[in-house]
């Protein structure tokens, strides 16, 4: 950030076109972008027309056809990214543009994917398939309805997978899975475990969000939004799990033995008349980036009485996906209209 950043005014009706979007690559892919994750110090970019984008620093972009239809999941593994879509397949793609196939479903979906510490995991009907390095073939887990959501843990040795009626969380024992399950009436979709472990949270077909502490399956409802609830992410390792669905960020206290039970939750980026469609986390300044219905994309301190600063203007179109590298040099925003804005974030001489 520098300087001249620009503070949001919500009396303001059209915002001025930022100094990132001036010096940023403005790109029209053509089909809507699907997902987007950071594989060190470039970006990986997922589109529906089944491409696959790296965005390096120094400019280059290498693109790959990577499926015959709609990219509907991706995840960074190792230096890579793993991908899953609607043509069955499940990859393992390089920041060069190599391709390896995991598996191949036919034409069954692959709905999920998640990785962690050299294993990886994706979801096709109703199993989670889990591989590790060096092993010959997968293990297939069997859940009673199509899964929604996976999500390792930090240590890897926890799965969770969500699906009708709650969560399933699998945990390595020796060369096994033993399973306990989470209960909660209503369909669950992205899962995630908070960074100490100590809480599970699903997003609901419903405009809600659930949790559980896992200790004891104390489980905790997030309810009252707008909308559903489609992108949330984690901020801080005493951390705030940051979510849209409504026309601010609403930001759930978890650093507590309690997390978000009793208490009230922080609303960033407020004064907007659009819904927040997605979110993502800068760690480094206790921050994150919410990308609007309108295109609009501001970033929020963790403070309700600091103003946010904008990062894109309004383009008219939903932000599906944000996305910035390792260093934080540089920042990706995606839109449902396959907009790209690939622009210098954070200059290191900037903070020196």
């Amino acid at each position: 950030m520098t300087p001249e950043t620009l503070c949001y005014d919500p009396l303001w009706d059209d915002l001025p076109e930022t100094e990132w979007e001036k010096s940023g690559l403005k790109l029209e892919t053509g089909a809507p972008i699907t997902g987007a994750v950071a594989v060190d110090e470039t970006v990986a970019a997922t589109s529906g027309d089944g491409t696959v984008r790296f965005f390096h620093p120094d400019g280059d972009i290498v693109l790959t056809q990577a499926h015959k239809g709609v990219v509907l999941c991706i995840a960074e593994n190792e230096h890579c990214v793993l991908t899953g879509g609607d043509d069955g397949q499940f990859l393992r793609i390089l920041p060069d543009g190599r391709i390896e196939e995991i598996a191949n479903f036919g034409a069954r979906w692959v709905d999920c994917v998640a990785a962690r510490n050299e294993q990886w995991a994706c979801s096709s009907g109703k199993f989670a398939h889990i591989w590790r390095k060096g092993a010959s073939s997968a293990i297939s887990l069997e859940h009673a309805s199509t899964v929604g959501g996976l999500a390792f843990d930090r240590s890897g040795e926890r799965l969770a997978v969500a699906h009708y009626g709650g969560v399933s969380v699998w945990e390595r024992v020796g060369q096994n899975w033993k399973r306990s399950t989470l209960n909660w009436k209503g369909s669950h979709g992205t899962v995630s475990f908070s960074p100490d472990g100590n809480f599970l949270v699903s997003s609901m077909q419903e405009n809600a969000l659930h949790g559980w502490r896992l200790v004891d399956k104390t489980d905790m409802a997030m309810a009252g939004y707008p909308a559903k609830i489609k992108s949330f992410a984690w901020v801080g390792d005493t951390p705030h799990l940051v979510t849209s669905g409504a026309k601010e960020v609403i930001c759930w206290p978890y650093d507590g033995t309690d997390g978000p039970m009793g208490r009230a939750p922080l609303c960033l980026a407020s004064g907007r008349d659009h819904l927040v469609t997605c979110v993502q986390s800068l760690n480094a300044v206790n921050a994150v980036f919410a990308g609007f219905q309108d295109g609009v994309v501001l970033l929020s301190e963790l403070d309700e009485a600091k103003e946010s600063i904008v990062i894109r203007s309004d383009t008219h179109t939903e932000v599906t996906a944000i996305a910035v590298t390792k260093s934080f040099s540089h920042l990706l925003i995606g839109d449902a209209d396959g907009h790209v804005l690939w622009t210098t974030f954070w200059r290191k001489d900037d903070h020196e």
